[in-house]
């Protein structure tokens, strides 16, 4: 190396460098820097669904909190994967957060067979946002006012009523896949880029029926232009507590939900990680992000990184079990 002035202001110049390679490797730029610049949150369905809802209701408080913006970007399209391959492939510097949800990481992989990443090791998680519950309801035209009815008129009439979704490999597309096998009924699915679209053409009778989120339709349902016939919970929900569970309605034993999250990309910083979760679950506990979540019939229900991975990991299996049983896995 040269000497001299100039050889000694390229010394510094490489030295100041590496010292601040060695720094941000080592966490404490995670720590003391992080955020430097805006923060995208990739969300895999169209704006209007649950998954951006609950995306949209956290970045805004978000983004006071951590001194810069934090932008939602809508990936509509195959069942979440698009925006989850996305952020597998970003670069894990915790600039680029995904609304993970478990359509994406173990009901489309299992459906499928086959997806472009690895929900379990291709992701660093953050935390468990939300728990979903899935809701079956109709247009006021048609005849069916009961899950029973529905069934009934479905026997009648196999594979000529639609039902719409918010994508394939969606838990709602699952959801319903199961319930008609359950019922041994047999429908015509209709999937869209997310829950937005879906009940906007059930609410104008362009589909006849949709299995979607009970956060996407409860304003509908409030308003009498779409008729629910039943939750896929264990329990009836808090946003429509006169709308039966499938369990009730001659099912027993039928339970189908899941849950919103947030992930990073694998190798992210640990002390990134470590400040994401703080700051969105203090979000997650404000009363009126509560309030808010509760009244779309989301749970809210954050866990720390290491229980969301582990649930993570066990819905991967759980959900490879349930499509190989009931024979789903697509061709």
């Amino acid at each position: 190396m040269k000497t001299g002035p100039v050889g000694h202001s390229i010394a510094v110049t490489f030295l100041a460098g590496a010292a601040l390679a060695l720094v941000a490797s080592s966490g404490a730029w995670s720590a003391d820097a992080y955020p430097a610049k805006p923060i995208r949150v990739l969300v895999g369905f169209a704006p209007g669904g649950a998954n951006d809802l609950v995306a949209r209701a956290v970045a805004t408080r978000l983004g006071p909190r951590l001194g810069q913006s934090v932008v939602v970007e809508n990936r509509a399209g195959a069942g979440g994967n698009i925006a989850t391959e996305l952020a597998a492939r970003a670069a894990p510097d915790g600039y680029t957060l995904l609304m993970a949800s478990v359509a994406s990481f173990a009901m489309s992989p299992a459906l499928l067979g086959k997806v472009p990443f690895d929900p379990v090791s291709d992701f660093a998680p953050v935390t468990q946002a939300v728990v979903v519950t899935a809701i079956l309801s109709v247009h006021p035209s048609m005849p069916a006012k009961s899950l029973k009815q529905f069934v009934a008129l479905a026997k009648k009439q196999p594979g000529e009523i639609n039902y719409a979704s918010p994508g394939r490999g969606s838990i709602t597309h699952l959801a319903a896949e199961l319930f008609w096998k359950t019922a041994a009924i047999k429908l015509n699915h209709v999937p869209y880029k997310g829950g937005g679209p879906a009940v906007v053409d059930a609410v104008a009778g362009h589909v006849e029926s949709i299995f979607g989120l009970v956060s996407t339709q409860t304003p509908h349902i409030r308003a009498g232009r779409l008729r629910a016939l039943a939750v896929t919970s264990v329990k009836r929900s808090a946003a429509l507590p006169d709308v039966p569970t499938v369990a009730e309605s001659g099912y027993p034993g039928f339970e189908a939900t899941g849950w919103l999250g947030f992930a990073f990309p694998a190798k992210t910083p640990q002390p990134v990680v470590d400040r994401m979760y703080k700051e969105i679950v203090a979000v997650l506990n404000l009363r009126e992000v509560q309030s808010q979540l509760e009244d779309l019939g989301l749970d809210p229900e954050p866990s720390d990184p290491a229980r969301f991975h582990a649930l993570i990991k066990s819905d991967h299996v759980r959900w490879n079990k349930v499509v190989r049983d009931a024979g789903l896995r697509q061709k």
